[in-house]
């Protein structure tokens, strides 16, 4: 139990470094290829929609129709909405505080950028906590070995366009560099944090295993669909099908390597 919580921590500070890396931008160029980031982008959301299913949503069935005593269609509806609902209060917490009067300064601006960032980093972290602490007794299979780590390359994959967008802004609004690049990396650094207390949670309450799964599901589809997606498809016009068929990929590899694996 204590090395899930070891895995968890590992992977969660990898996806914090890939937001570290994507920061780090900013030490070498004034603005990223726009176009790689929309692969990169379509692809995490395909990766982490099927996670979403297979190494989330599915295994959250089978625990609940084998272990639980409530139904496992409203255990898993249940925690699968509870994690939508989760980022969409975070949402709108940070709409609500741009209707403060410092909003339109540039320290308003700045503090909304990175507050969004890491308000939607911690249901990622929690994401990657849950699917490596659930690798307990019968659940510990190298399918769903592979699907934790399916879940952390999604994030992870995303995270570097995260770390970009904190970055970049900072430096256009006269930060320093090397300061634009410490922010940047610090709004990732709750994914570890997060994933310790999702592992944690997971390993020690196993009843509520689960719904942490499709809590996390749900988290990350929504995130996925209101944010990864629209993102990737801002260059849509001139190329129609470059994200898209980065969406398709990211799909098709997380359900072969899952698929092969079972």
């Amino acid at each position: 139990m204590r090395e899930n919580i070891i895995y968890a921590l590992i992977a969660t500070t990898g996806t914090w470094l890939v937001t570290a890396l994507g920061a780090a931008t900013v030490l070498f160029f004034k603005k990223t290829n726009n176009k790689v980031l929309n692969i990169m982008m379509g692809f995490a959301a395909g990766v982490m929609v099927a996670a979403s299913f297979w190494s989330l949503l599915s295994p959250a069935v089978e625990i609940a129709n084998n272990n639980c005593t409530i139904p496992s269609y409203l255990l898993v509806t249940g925690g699968f909405l509870a994690g939508a609902i989760f980022i969409l209060i975070s949402d709108k917490t940070i709409n609500s505080v741009k209707t403060a009067k410092n909003s339109d300064t540039a320290l308003g601006r700045v503090f909304l950028l990175v507050l969004s960032i890491t308000l939607h980093n911690i249901p990622e972290g929690l994401a990657v906590g849950v699917a490596f602490g659930a690798l307990t007794g019968i659940n510990n299979t190298p399918q769903n070995l592979m699907g934790a780590i399916s879940v952390a390359v999604g994030i992870g994959l995303q995270n570097f366009p995260e770390g970009a967008a904190v970055s970049l802004p900072l430096r256009g609004e006269g930060y320093t560099r090397l300061k634009s690049f410490m922010i940047g990396q610090a709004s990732g650094i709750v994914e570890p944090i997060a994933g310790l207390i999702g592992a944690s949670l997971v390993i020690f309450v196993n009843q509520i295993l689960p719904f942490a799964l499709s809590f996390a599901a749900g988290a990350m589809i929504l995130v996925t669909v209101h944010e990864l997606i629209p993102e990737c498809q801002k260059t849509k016009r001139d190329k129609p099908y470059t994200a898209t068929l980065g969406i398709i990929s990211g799909f098709a590899v997380m359900t072969l390597l899952d698929v092969m694996l079972g």
